[in-house]
């Protein structure tokens, strides 16, 4: 019984642990499991972004073929104008916009399972990142904290919500930092003295400690893996595991560190390879932007290497601004980073960044109790979050149709992940002191006659304190549920609405084009490819319109978009449309709000579709 006791003692927060995890695991796969279809006969595996269509589309591509590219003949007679968002067409061949790691970690799996898992990942991958988030802030801090740290970032809206959305790159590539992050504590456990560690560089005649260079291989390895994931990320990961190495240099040494590396660089190595396949150089991935921004950069280094060698001042500044400049090629908007930081973290998580900054308040007051460990986290926590706020927050984001929208969904929230999980532990030790104190209270707080002690027994304190944490961490679960599911128009409950509604506009589109037709469209590429080739323009392009009237005498060609008033329609076909041949006319209101039209030469009879 005593053995039982202490096992339970010491162990007892890993059922708990599991148990959050698989309940985390349950509900956001729960999602996709009945919006993509699984539970009916059959499936309509659709998303609500391009980016997840890409994701999808390509990792399920190489999982079952082992390639990266779809073929699109048609897109040589349209200056490969034939493609959806978040795609890319060079001479016919479509090729994923965003970054590989996801389609080849995810089209790996698929190679040793099925495809039908792939909405599901993340969401598995999500349940492990809060067992690896409970180790990590456990080294950091205390069992208490991580425990509590866990709690709520099971509960954390955007965690949830990203992870439901399961074709994101975000979820992976934090998951996979927190796992670089807990195996890199491992490469600065043993302390050295002054002058041993200089002696190992060069040595390895001492016993080689096994243990550490696993770590130092798995930290990498996981690195390197969240690098391809989201490569942009590199921006702020280089300062941050620069400073990290810094900090630690005496204990991690050479040998660690090569061994890191080396195994850092073998994970990309897939990735540096379909680079060279798709895009030309290993450097290079779909985003054209990026491309040039990686040319300007490697040139004005390398001149910037001159030139200081040449001591020349002048050119240094201007070549310093040239890579600013090219860095920040959204414009760099201190103003505008802080009220987006304001919006998203401030206002719209509040009741997360309030306690954390009590947290915050309660490490500095007790600032000589704290440890190296806590300073270094807090340090890293304020250089990544500097870079964070003010690179993306200098962005404008419209990924709602309505500009002025702040919803969980805008992309400012997922790429701020990093930040709310490096708070989450000082709300966890605000929440964790509460506790504390009013237990504390509770035991020493005597009726008239002093001798009452209602927490005397150790138990009775322990659940005292298992007690209050659950109700102080009642109103995070309540809150967070509450807004992920419908706390705005982006909400889960909302866009599983639309899912609904999706497929039976989908299912009409199909009945009514043949399958080799192209549908031109605003903003249904993602539901209508690959079951059909599209195009994402308008009208309002007469270059375009040529390329329309060219494709028109290879395929069939239609136009989904907002049914058009009369007027527009009459317009099109005496003007814009008559100028290049063509004509369009109504074949059937599918919704509400759109129509499906076709394009025909004006000198075709014209004909629909019953």
């Amino acid at each position: 019984m005593i053995k039982i006791k202490k096992i339970i003692k010491k162990y007892w927060v890993w059922p708990v642990l599991m148990l959050l995890a698989v309940v985390f695991f349950v509900s956001t796969a729960s999602f996709n499991y009945y919006t993509q279809g699984y539970s009916e006969q059959g499936d309509f595996v659709k998303w609500a972004s391009p980016d997840e269509t890409a994701n999808y589309i390509f990792a399920k591509l190489y999982g079952q073929e082992g390639k990266i590219g779809i073929e699109e003949s048609y897109n040589l007679y349209t200056s490969d104008i034939m493609h959806p968002r978040s795609f890319r067409s060079d001479s016919g061949s479509l090729k994923p916009m965003s970054f590989l790691g996801i389609i080849l970690i995810y089209g790996s799996v698929v190679k040793l399972t099925t495809y039908k898992i792939l909405p599901f990942l993340t969401p598995a991958i999500g349940a492990i990142g809060l067992i690896f988030y409970y180790l990590f802030i456990r080294k950091i801090f205390t069992a208490q904290i991580a425990i509590i740290s866990v709690a709520l970032l099971s509960s954390f809206p955007v965690y949830i919500y990203f992870t439901a959305r399961s074709m994101f790159h975000n979820i992976l590539f934090t998951v996979l930092l927190i796992i670089s992050l807990y195996f890199s504590t491992f490469l600065a456990k043993v302390k050295t003295d002054k002058t041993a560690w200089l002696k190992n560089i060069f040595s390895l005649k001492k016993k080689i400690d096994y243990k550490s260079m696993i770590m130092a291989a798995l930290a990498g390895m996981f690195l390197g893996l969240a690098i391809i994931t989201r490569t942009s990320e590199l921006l702020w990961l280089i300062p941050l595991f620069v400073f990290l190495w810094l900090i630690n240099i005496r204990r991690v040494g050479l040998i660690k560190l090569l061994v890191f590396l080396s195994f850092l660089g073998m994970s990309i190595l897939p990735t540096l390879y379909y680079n060279t396949i798709l895009y030309s150089s290993p450097y290079f991935g779909g985003y054209a932007e990026m491309n040039t921004s990686i040319i300007t950069i490697k040139d004005a280094s390398t001149d910037l290497i001159r030139t200081v060698v040449r001591v020349e001042v002048g050119f240094v500044k201007d070549l310093l601004k040239k890579i600013t400049n090219t860095i920040f090629h959204f414009g760099f908007h201190p103003r505008q980073s802080l009220k987006m930081f304001y919006l998203y973290v401030v206002q719209m998580f509040g009741i997360y960044f309030w306690p954390a900054i009590l947290g915050l308040i309660i490490f500095f007051i007790n600032i000589r109790k704290q440890k190296k460990r806590h300073f270094v986290f807090l340090s890293a926590l304020a250089l990544l979050s500097l870079i964070l706020i003010f690179y993306y927050g200098s962005w404008k984001f419209h990924d709602n149709p309505d500009p002025n929208s702040v919803t969980i969904g805008n992309s400012y929230t997922r790429y701020w992940l990093p930040i709310y999980l490096g708070l989450i532990p000082f709300a966890s030790l605000f929440i964790n002191k509460l506790v504390l104190a009013f237990c504390q209270f509770l035991r020493l707080n005597p009726k008239e006659n002093g001798q009452l002690d209602l927490f005397s027994h150790k138990s009775r304190k322990n659940f005292c304190k298992v007690f209050l944490s659950i109700i102080l961490l009642s109103p995070f679960f309540f809150i967070s549920t509450q807004f992920v599911l419908h706390g705005s128009d982006e909400g889960l409950i909302f866009l599983a609405q639309r899912q609904k509604d999706s497929r039976q506009e989908w299912q009409k589109i199909i009945n009514l084009t043949e399958s080799n037709s192209t549908i031109i469209t605003r903003y249904h590429d993602k539901l209508m490819f690959p079951e059909r080739k599209v195009i994402v323009g308008l009208f309002d392009d007469k270059k375009m319109v040529e390329k329309y009237a060219n494709l028109v005498n290879y395929l069939p060609v239609y136009y989904y978009n907002f049914t058009l008033p009369q007027k527009d329609i009459d317009y099109l076909n005496n003007r814009r449309l008559k100028e290049v041949g063509l004509q369009i006319e109504e074949i059937k209101k599918v919704t509400q709000d759109f129509t499906l039209y076709k394009l025909e030469k004006v000198e075709e009879s014209r004909t629909s579709i019953e």
